[in-house]
């Protein structure tokens, strides 16, 4: 499994989960734009890479993604592959429902719902424009699927994820671009290092908390590599997919 000679636009990619998926696609040959809202840390992350290079962009801003994507494009001379793993997670996406602000419930959409079309928007047009057949992937959440304490406003936002990946998948299909998403289960990063002790505190029962059927948590690498199967030539007939990486944690 190749992806030599494309271009990826992972988005979060300095960090988490974002910076498995990196890894995974870089390990395949594919030359990797990542993304982040402050620049210093997505030029860190690209340096460790073997062809790749950051791009600041607060993904919230129609404007600064178009321009992100613009000098991806002037850099790079193309994207084949866009990755909408930015989310807002962790603590801050935390809030009981009744009590939940609007600036809470904007912030949430913004990143996790509108970031996702606003980068999608972007790169589609540079594929569709360019006749070039592509491959988007949303990071959605079990939370599309599992319903969680304190967390309604996150979990909507990760079931339209999911949704947006089916209807993009449709509206895309003339033009050979292919859209899915994944949902990833417990995948330990250090924003999810200790959430359930956290979320305790703030009043949770812990009833949300599922065992996962393999025995351990997920790495960043776990979803590196179905990503990494998702975007190449091996899924070319898969496209308005939500794929559970998430050990079994949803099969009970």
């Amino acid at each position: 499994m190749t992806l030599q000679g494309r271009t990826a636009v992972v988005t979060g990619g300095a960090t988490g989960i974002g910076n498995g998926i990196a890894r995974a696609l870089a390990a395949r040959g594919a030359r990797l734009a990542i993304v982040q809202p402050v620049a210093a840390q997505a030029e860190e992350a690209a340096r460790a890479l073997p062809d790749a290079a950051g791009f600041a962009a607060d993904i919230r801003d129609r404007d600064a993604v178009e321009r992100m994507m613009a000098a991806v494009v002037e850099r790079f001379g193309g994207i084949d592959i866009l990755v909408n793993n930015a989310s807002l997670t962790g603590l801050r996406a935390v809030a009981a429902f009744m009590t939940a602000s609007p600036d809470h419930v904007n912030e949430v959409l913004d990143v996790n719902l509108k970031g996702t079309i606003w980068c999608s928007q972007a790169a589609a047009r540079y594929m569709v424009d360019e006749k070039r057949p592509g491959s988007i992937v949303h990071i959605a959440s079990v939370g599309a699927f599992a319903a969680q304490e304190l967390a309604s406003i996150y979990c909507a936002s990760k079931a339209a994820q999911a949704s947006l990946a089916r209807s993009m998948a449709l509206e895309l299909a003339p033009h050979g671009i292919r859209v899915n998403a994944i949902a990833p289960g417990d995948i330990l990063t250090d924003t999810s290092a200790g959430i359930v002790a956290d979320l305790k505190t703030l009043g949770a029962t812990g009833k949300y908390v599922r065992d996962t059927p393999l025995g351990r948590r997920g790495s960043p690498e776990d979803i590196g590599n179905a990503v990494a199967f998702l975007v190449s030539d091996e899924a070319r007939f898969i496209t308005g997919a939500v794929l559970r990486v998430d050990g079994g944690f949803l099969t009970y």
